[in-house]
C-alpha cells in the first residue's frame, strides 16, 4: 500500500501541485512583508504618514473601554491586500515566464488557391486537394 501511495505521489501531479502549494504560501509570506514593511510606508509617507493598516472608517464606536465593540470598515487593510495581490500575481507572472517556455508554432505553407495553412511537409492541400 505504501509502494503504491508512492508510486501515486510521483506519477501523478499530487507532488507538483504539494510543492506549488508550499512554495506559494513562503512566496506569499515573503510578498506580505515586502508590501507592508517596504512599499507601503514610503506610500504612507506621501500622503502625509498615514498608515493605511490603520485607516477606518467607524460604523459605532466602541462602548466605554472595550474596543473590541466597535464596528468599523477597514478599507486600509482592504487597500494592503490589494496591493500585495498585485505585487504576487506580477511575480508569479515574471516567474512562470520565466520558467514555463511556449513552444513555437510549425512553420506552415498558405495555399495559393485557397488560402488554408498546410504542413511543409505536405503532399497535398486540406481544403482544395490540390498538389503541391
Amino acid at each position: 500500500m505504501v509502494s503504491e501511495f508512492r508510486g501515486f505521489l510521483l506519477k501523478t501531479n499530487a507532488l507538483a501541485l504539494a510543492i506549488g502549494v508550499i512554495i506559494g504560501t513562503a512566496l506569499g509570506t515573503v510578498v506580505n512583508s515586502l508590501v507592508n514593511d517596504i512599499i507601503m510606508p514610503p506610500v504612507g509617507a506621501l500622503f502625509g504618514g498615514v498608515d493605511f493598516a490603520n485607516l477606518t472608517f467607524v460604523l459605532k464606536a466602541a462602548a466605554g473601554a472595550d474596543p473590541a465593540t466597535e464596528v468599523a470598515i477597514r478599507w486600509g487593510a482592504f487597500v494592503n491586500s490589494v496591493i500585495a495581490f498585485i505585487v504576487i500575481a506580477f511575480v508569479v507572472f515574471k516567474i512562470s515566464r520565466m520558467l514555463i517556455k511556449e513552444e513555437e508554432a510549425p512553420e506552415v505553407k498558405t495555399c495559393p488557391f485557397c488560402k488554408e495553412p498546410n504542413a511543409l511537409d505536405a503532399s497535398k492541400r486540406r481544403a482544395c486537394a490540390s498538389a503541391i
